[in-house]
């Protein structure tokens, strides 16, 4: 066979190792990811039966319980706890992030894994620690009235108080690795144009910085705030039932009150508010192009 009618054929690649690669992704994200979840957000549209059963008509209520001022307070007081969350963890760990980010590389790659040492151990056990710390006969207790500072032990347990603290904790770490990755890659040879241009430590921050690093912000915005936003295990033992969000109706509407449908439907919320702010960080992604290659 001539080489002129070999180049005509049109070449054959191997398909196999694609799909080798991505075939068992995809069967298991279509199994344990996609079906889940198109199954929440069916049930959601069902009513609640006598007995806790699902009954499968379709039913509008699960929505407008949600708008009930009981649960609508709960949804309300849960964002704002995220807020708080969100900016502790923005204005604490962007200064560490920076800290991190100007080190050697030696010296940073050992704060990092400081950071994420706490980590290391089961969450119960440090949930358990901010417990015994705070509690009535407890360290802080203890310093502040030698301290004069309180005449009796403040009760500190099973308050927002401390389930912001647990939540601030738990999060910062998620926070600080985007901001350190996006700092880490900013261009040492942009701010020395900037001072070379007349401009001073903060203006070169707020003009060259923080705009170049936004993207690694923005990440750290969506890998706090939808977590502090739904978690329930730190508002369980730091608020000890008392202290009630999103993520503790969840929970509870799947199994002790067992009202599926408006579970899913709260669920549903999330998954609603989680897609607009990738949606959002999708928009702002082409930030990063800013940066000089």
């Amino acid at each position: 066979m001539s080489d002129s009618s070999k180049a005509g054929r049109p070449k054959r690649h191997s398909r196999l190792p694609v799909l080798a690669q991505a075939g068992p992704v995809s069967v298991w994200m279509i199994l344990f990811v996609t079906l889940p979840l198109l199954y929440i957000i069916y049930i959601s549209f069902m009513k609640r039966g006598v007995f806790g059963d699902v009954v499968y008509e379709f039913s509008m209520g699960s929505y407008k319980e949600i708008m009930d001022p009981l649960y609508f307070s709960v949804i309300l007081k849960s964002f704002r706890v995220a807020f708080v969350t969100t900016g502790l963890c923005l204005l604490f760990g962007y200064p560490l992030a920076y800290f991190i980010a100007t080190r050697k590389p030696e010296t940073a790659s050992k704060l990092i894994m400081l950071l994420m040492i706490p980590f290391w151990t089961n969450g119960m056990m440090r949930l358990n620690a901010w417990m015994l710390f705070f509690q009535v006969n407890g360290p802080v207790n203890y310093v502040l009235t030698h301290l004069g500072l309180v005449q009796k032990p403040i009760m500190f347990l099973y308050t927002d108080w401390l389930v912001n603290i647990g939540l601030f904790t738990n999060m910062l770490p998620f926070a600080v690795l985007p901001m350190y990755s996006s700092i880490e890659k900013l261009q040492k040879n942009l701010l020395e144009a900037s001072y070379d241009l007349g401009a001073n430590r903060v203006t070169t921050f707020l003009k060259v910085t923080l705009p170049l690093t936004f993207p690694g912000i923005f990440s750290a915005i969506i890998l706090t705030f939808i977590p502090a936003l739904g978690t329930y295990t730190v508002t369980d033992m730091l608020g000890g039932g008392k202290v009630l969000y999103i993520g503790n109706i969840i929970k509870n509407q799947f199994g002790a009150t067992r009202n599926w449908p408006l579970g899913a439907a709260l669920s549903v919320l999330l998954l609603l508010i989680t897609a607009f702010l990738i949606f959002i960080y999708s928009r702002f992604a082409g930030l990063e192009d800013m940066e000089v290659v």
